[in-house]
């Protein structure tokens, strides 16, 4: 599972603990009839976590995106850090990961395709 995680200035790890745990049961694998009704941990399936500050653009005004909603490094890094800790925690499995700030080149093969948005701070 590819997991492009952006954070937020409002992110903490109350925020960390509540996605990882989504993450990890979120049940978007098919089952043996075809339904999307298994975690990645019940998979035994492994996780992706690359950063992506880019997730938090605003493009309300203007045509420049804004990202003063993205946390800067001295407190995204932390709890980046944290969210791979409980992750590989959760997964009982190490957690893949890209490097943090760099410029990367990531490969997706989306299977379904399946892409789902989880915003920590909407919870309903």
């Amino acid at each position: 599972m590819l997991v492009l995680l952006g954070i937020s200035t409002e992110d903490d790890l109350l925020d960390v603990e509540w996605l990882a745990n989504k993450m990890v049961h979120l049940r978007i694998f098919d089952d043996e009839h075809g339904v999307m009704n298994r975690s990645v941990k019940e998979i035994g399936g492994e996780i992706l976590l690359v950063s992506q500050f880019t997730l938090l653009a605003s493009t309300v005004k203007g045509n420049r995106p804004s990202y003063v909603k993205a946390a800067r490094p001295e407190q995204a890094i932390p709890l980046y850090d944290a969210m791979i800790l409980q992750l590989s925690k959760l997964l009982d499995n190490p957690i893949q990961t890209g490097i943090f700030g760099a410029d990367m080149q990531v490969r997706l093969l989306n299977d379904g395709p399946v892409s789902i948005f989880i915003d920590s701070r909407n919870r309903d």
